[in-house]
């Protein structure tokens, strides 16, 4: 079982490279995509996923359907099959807003971490999809929130690396212990 790498992967840190027209579609590409997703699955909290948190340094990442299902509704099977995972392949950022919130973000690579992060309220993409169709979408809210952290880290950047007012949970329902963060 492909496990999501940790902070301390160096893989995490590089500026991921741009996937070649002639690899999308292909056996080894597919099995990327499958293990991002299965990786992806296995973490009860995963929303989305980028190709270097499976330690794959590629231009990837992937939105589950627990993302389109609201924060205030069980995740049920029969909710997740209403929804599709998304691949987002070389996807690049065309617009951002100017309005943006300040919100608390996680990661699947800094398990355990969350802050508080600015980011653009809403955001335009333009990827390829697993398919080699171009596709282009606009999002707000949490899909933008996951448009503008999974970028990120194709280029290298963890949310911790911009985000304030850091604080670690170390149980499940346990009270935050704060931690500052040190710029």
């Amino acid at each position: 079982m492909v496990k999501v790498v940790q902070l301390d992967n160096p893989v995490l840190r590089q500026k991921a490279r741009e996937v070649a027209p002639e690899e999308i579609g292909t056996p080894q590409l597919n099995k990327i995509i499958d293990d991002m997703k299965k990786a992806m699955d296995a973490c009860y909290d995963g929303v989305a996923i980028a190709a270097p948190q499976i330690g794959k340094s590629l231009r990837i990442f992937m939105v589950s359907p627990k993302a389109f299902i609201p924060p205030d509704e069980e995740i049920t099977d029969e909710k997740l099959k209403k929804f599709k995972h998304l691949i987002f392949i070389n996807p690049k950022i065309t617009k951002l807003s100017t309005k943006t919130v300040r919100l608390d973000e996680g990661c699947l690579s800094v398990r355990g971490i969350f802050g508080k992060i600015r980011r653009s309220e809403k955001a335009t993409i333009e990827a390829i999809d697993e398919t080699g169709k171009k596709i282009s979408r606009g999002a707000s809210g949490l899909l933008a929130e996951i448009f503008q952290h999974e970028t990120d880290h194709l280029d290298g950047i963890l949310f911790v690396d911009k985000a304030t007012d850091l604080y670690q949970l170390t149980q499940e329902n346990e009270v935050p212990e704060k931690k500052s963060k040190n710029k």
